[in-house]
């Protein structure tokens, strides 16, 4: 992702406004999902057959207040994504594109009110093929800052209306997918701050004069892609509602790996005392929690190894990535023992959900890691291909000994 020509600061703090606005969304999300209120508001877009935005404040009680807060969040993130979207259009293109686009803003700005759920849903299949469109444009393009915040929008969209679809269909693979959204577009608007901001104008100039190793960019990529599977198994786990399948630690009921056979899995359930959670425990979700405590594992060890070998790299040519780097290792400790927390203490809402907000955060920072890392690798390949002699053309005459 290339920056745009002039640095905007009010811009690049009103993306952050925004990606700080879309943690808190994430973190009610979480609770909603925590408590096991996700149901308490079976209506959708209508609240109690209200709209959304006129439900009366003194019915806002129970679980209600969750699943209710996280709607109105939403649609101010939808909001506040729409004005920054039209904001880097008025700044990065002219004529038809641009009308265009805010055409497209306000229509959908306009379905905020309707009562309609085939409207939305309709809506969202547009959003979902402009989004398409806009992200191959933005790999296409030199600077595509315009279409990767035209991606956030129609993302915005999407995700809204997935997680309508999540109450009124009732499915739980609406809502894995509904989360991973979630972090994929908190990462895309932090990415629009870091590019509209001072930070990254700098960070170019100082690029070109330096090269990092191509095995550190694989090893910040690598890890990256791990944290981002990690979120995918922890979301799987929370939307199965099957309570903690394995509640000891270190041990797994008693061994290093669960049994899985009937009988064992009679056992295990005649155990639970949560009653918040009624599905039983599946053998599935035996596997599913190992395999989430086995990537931590390897998290734990790999990025405080990659986060040392960014401060080696630049952390005196770019104080700021040795800072990301350190504040990288300490998020997963504080994550991995948040999850040991989360085993032991049965699961409480706030800890659960702090869980989920640390690794949302963690991820941010791993991607902006290695966004920074393949800048350089850009810049220092530029520098290269400039400095290199052009070949005279056929004719022209050679330079003399």
């Amino acid at each position: 992702m290339n920056e745009s020509p002039t640095n905007s600061p009010w811009l690049s703090r009103f993306a952050w406004l925004t990606a700080g606005l879309t943690l808190i969304l994430i973190s009610v999300g979480g609770l909603v999902t925590s408590k096991g209120v996700g149901m308490s508001v079976p209506d959708w877009p209508t609240t109690y057959g209200y709209n959304m935005f006129l439900f009366p404040v003194s019915q806002w009680v129970g679980g209600i207040f969750y699943e209710h807060s996280h709607r109105l969040i939403g649609s101010v993130v939808g909001l506040f994504t729409a004005l920054l979207t039209a904001r880097i259009w008025e700044r990065e293109a002219k004529g038809w594109s641009r009308r265009l686009v805010y055409g497209f803003i306000l229509a959908a700005l306009a379905m905020m009110g309707v009562r309609s759920q085939v409207s939305f849903i309709v809506m969202a299949v547009v959003a979902l093929l402009v989004g398409i469109y806009a992200g191959n444009r933005a790999w296409e393009e030199e600077r595509p800052l315009r279409w990767w915040a035209l991606v956030a929008f129609c993302a915005v969209i999407v995700q809204g209306v997935l997680g309508g679809l999540r109450v009124t269909a009732m499915k739980d693979a609406i809502g894995i997918v509904h989360g991973t959204i979630a972090q994929l577009f908190l990462v895309l608007l932090c990415l629009l701050a870091l590019c509209t901001g001072r930070f990254w104008q700098r960070l170019k100039q100082v690029a070109s004069d330096h090269a990092i190793p191509g095995s550190l960019r694989s090893l910040l990529l690598l890890a990256t892609l791990l944290i981002f599977a990690q979120l995918l198994l922890g979301a799987s786990m929370r939307h199965q509602h099957a309570g903690l399948a394995v509640p000891d630690f270190p041990l797994a009921h008693g061994r290093l790996y669960p049994a899985t056979d009937p009988d064992s899995m009679a056992l295990y359930n005649s155990r639970r005392m949560d009653h918040r959670e009624p599905k039983d425990i599946q053998p599935f979700h035996i596997h599913l929690h190992m395999a989430h405590r086995a990537m931590a594992l390897v998290l734990v060890g790999m990025i405080p190894y990659a986060a040392i070998r960014v401060r080696r790299a630049l952390g005196s040519t770019v104080p700021a990535a040795g800072q990301l780097a350190t504040a990288w290792i300490g998020l997963i400790v504080v994550q991995a023992g948040l999850g040991v927390v989360t085993v032991l203490t049965n699961k409480p809402a706030d800890i659960a959900t702090l869980h989920v907000v640390v690794g949302a955060v963690t991820l941010v920072v791993g991607v902006v890691l290695t966004v920074m890392a393949r800048e350089f690798s850009i810049a220092t390949t530029r520098t290269v291909l400039q400095s290199r002699p052009r070949p005279l053309a056929a004719g022209a005459p050679q330079p003399q000994a």
